[in-house]
């Protein structure tokens, strides 16, 4: 087991391996597996790739993202000009379905709507998440299957989708559906697997949401 201080110094050099994160300006402390990340950074794909780069290292239970994006003269832009870049870019993007609306408050993007699957709820926020002067992303759309599947159907395949990943130890994660509600609880040995668990679990048709109540072992 990491104790605090080496879990802050992989954090740190996670951050630095990153090339697309300014890791001068990101503060970092580990207390019991949680890391808190403070500082600014100039955009809101920077502070979503700080996440992603310590949901990576080993030891990792939590995140507690505290970073604010701060934007440069170069970075800005109104609500319009996002709203409009934002329309435009779901509306070229092969994979988001049509219907979905966006506000745009302060630079802070809402996304609404329905989706048959959960890629194409992803894609949507993908896309707009690195646009100029966005500070942030509300994912409100939601997963409406058209065709009904059976709970123990879903169980199935999601159970089968996690022995089939060499990623994950099916042994260790629980799964329970209910009318299109997928809970998984249970142990895994990483954030990242975590991710991936909660990511194959949406893969399986008949999900709509996915309860995601595992927990990182120490």
């Amino acid at each position: 087991m990491l104790t605090d201080m080496q879990l802050q110094q992989n954090t740190m050099a996670e951050l630095r391996w990153e090339p697309s994160v300014k890791a001068a300006e990101i503060g970092v402390a580990a207390r019991g597996g949680v890391v808190t990340l403070t500082g600014k950074v100039d955009t809101y794909a920077q502070k979503f790739a700080a996440e992603r780069a310590v949901e990576r290292v080993t030891g990792v239970r939590a995140i507690a993202d505290d970073l604010t994006v701060a934007l440069l003269g170069v970075y800005e832009r109104t609500d319009s000009d996002i709203a409009r870049a934002a329309v435009n870019a779901l509306a070229w993007d092969v994979e988001v379905p049509e219907g979905i609306t966006v506000v745009v408050s302060q630079g802070w993007v809402k996304l609404a709507g329905k989706a048959q699957w959960f890629f194409q709820k992803a894609a949507a926020e993908r896309t707009v998440r690195y646009l100029a002067g966005v500070t942030g992303v509300t994912n409100a759309i939601t997963v409406e299957q058209q065709v009904p599947v059976k709970a123990v159907d879903v169980k199935a395949n999601i159970e089968a989708a996690f022995v089939r990943n060499v990623e994950l130890d099916a042994k260790t994660i629980n799964v329970a559906a209910h009318d299109g509600t997928v809970t998984l609880t249970g142990t895994v040995r990483s954030w990242a697997e975590r991710v991936d668990a909660t990511h194959a679990a949406w893969n399986a048709p008949g999900v709509r949401f996915v309860k995601d109540e595992l927990v990182v072992a120490r």
